[in-house]
């Protein structure tokens, strides 16, 4: 079991250098990712607020080691990105990721973190660690519809982002099964879903990156990182015009 957690995060592993640049080669699954619903609560918070607060509940694949690896991963990459789209508006990302963390395990800390950051938005990136401890899959969407109730309740929109994508562990798990249920319980709940894991195949099909190798190559997991902050700072942007149009527009 430790193999496949290795190689599942092998894209997360860092080991110093240059901050690693967002490039066009982030746009070229960009169709992938397109918000069909809106982010009302984030909408507020900018227009009366003038602030955004965000937090991410995830796991390893939300970080990166190493002593600057918090600035560089995608939660940090986001705040800079929003920040630059969103003049005027106070960004702050809270990282709240812990490793090997399954669905349900977060949502029994939701109710600490919707205390102490009182997040306008939350990003919820799970799926993965479900996937590799075989969790039932009804049990595993029973936890994604108790924790959605439990964040709308709070105030909070939610953006939920699936698992990466491995090409070494893409035999090994049944990550479509969890992914799927995402989509399901997103499409249900009308709840927007970032398609991380098709995002990263794409990405690693067309050569965009090379994700198998990225165990010997740090840079690519900080370019990835990257390019995810850029994306989901798009992704929204896009929710919170969205929520913004008139019903009969949309």
């Amino acid at each position: 079991m430790r193999r496949v957690f290795v190689g599942l995060f092998a894209v997360a592993a860092y080991a110093g250098g240059a901050w690693a640049q967002p490039s066009d080669a982030c746009v070229n699954a960009e169709h992938l990712l397109h918000a069909q619903v809106g982010l009302p609560r984030v909408a507020t918070a900018i227009d009366q607020g003038h602030r955004l607060p965000i937090s991410v509940s995830g796991t390893a694949s939300s970080v990166l080691p190493g002593p600057n690896g918090p600035g560089r991963a995608y939660p940090a990459r986001l705040e800079t990105a929003l920040s630059g789209r969103l003049p005027g508006v106070s960004v702050k990302v809270v990282n709240a990721a812990k490793q090997k963390q399954t669905a349900a395990e977060m949502v029994a800390e939701f109710d600490r973190l919707l205390a102490d950051e009182k997040p306008a938005l939350v990003v919820w990136q799970t799926g993965t660690v479900d996937a590799i401890r075989g969790i039932d899959p009804d049990e595993f969407r029973s936890a994604l519809n108790t924790g959605i109730d439990k964040l709308q309740a709070a105030g909070a929109d939610i953006v939920l982002m699936n698992m990466q994508y491995s090409p070494r562990t893409e035999s090994m798990i049944a990550a479509d099964v969890y992914s799927e249920n995402m989509q399901g319980v997103a499409l249900e709940r009308e709840i927007p879903l970032f398609d991380r894991f098709a995002l990263m195949k794409e990405w690693n099909d067309e050569g965009t990156f090379d994700l198998y190798a990225a165990t010997k190559n740090p840079e690519t997991a900080e370019r990835v990182h990257a390019c995810i902050g850029e994306l989901l700072a798009d992704f929204i942007v896009e929710g919170v015009d969205l929520a913004r149009q008139p019903k009969e527009v949309r």
